[in-house]
């Protein structure tokens, strides 16, 4: 599992569409509180009233949208947006929690291999041994190599007569993974890429 980063999620959204839909219709209400008001003072005071009631529903309308934004402010919101970076603490506990919360949902037997296997110490043996032993280049050629040298020393064996000791396809194998494991290295020494 990698460095958890927080991003916006659906429901922060969600709730940023609702706020703009808020402004919105307080916008909305507010130019029909002018155009009432507008309407209103032209019959009765003129045009000078006009303008007054204009100012005045806008102050209204400002209010209400500043209303809005400081009710949605003390409102808690489900996962507080967070900035600059994350600490080692922060990232283990929220792994531990993701971990007990996803094996209490396992069936017994699952949970107990899930916490076997997410045991600190055999995480970081699989690790060493999968970025070191157990490259995927170093197995897939050792696999190969045995195929092609056992075929042929069996070829070789049956038709002179010769009998096998077994020793055979470890042997091939370990040249073959031998071979993988210098392509791994030289290839990361050429294209400067950690493999």
């Amino acid at each position: 599992m990698g460095a958890e980063q927080y991003h916006g999620n659906g429901a922060e959204k969600n709730e940023a569409k609702e706020l703009g839909k808020e402004q919105l219709e307080s916008y909305q209400n507010a130019e029909n509180a002018v155009e009432r008001a507008a309407e209103k003072s032209k019959v009765e005071h003129g045009e000078k009233r006009e303008a007054e009631a204009r100012q005045e529903a806008l102050k209204e309308a400002v209010s209400v949208e500043r209303g809005s934004a400081e009710k949605k402010r003390k409102e808690p919101s489900a996962a507080p947006r967070r900035h600059g970076v994350v600490s080692k603490k922060e990232r283990d506990a929220s792994y531990k929690h993701h971990m007990k919360q996803l094996q209490s949902e396992l069936p017994a037997p699952q949970r107990a291999f899930s916490k076997f296997i997410h045991n600190p110490v055999i995480e970081k043996t699989s690790e060493v041994v999968g970025s070191t032993i157990a490259r995927p280049n170093a197995i897939l050629t050792g696999a190969i190599v045995a195929f092609v040298l056992v075929l042929a020393v069996y070829l070789i064996a049956k038709y002179y007569g010769y009998t096998l000791s077994g020793f055979e396809t470890i042997g091939a194998f370990i040249v073959g993974w031998i071979l993988g494991i210098l392509y791994d290295f030289f290839k990361g020494m050429i294209t400067g890429k950690k493999v």
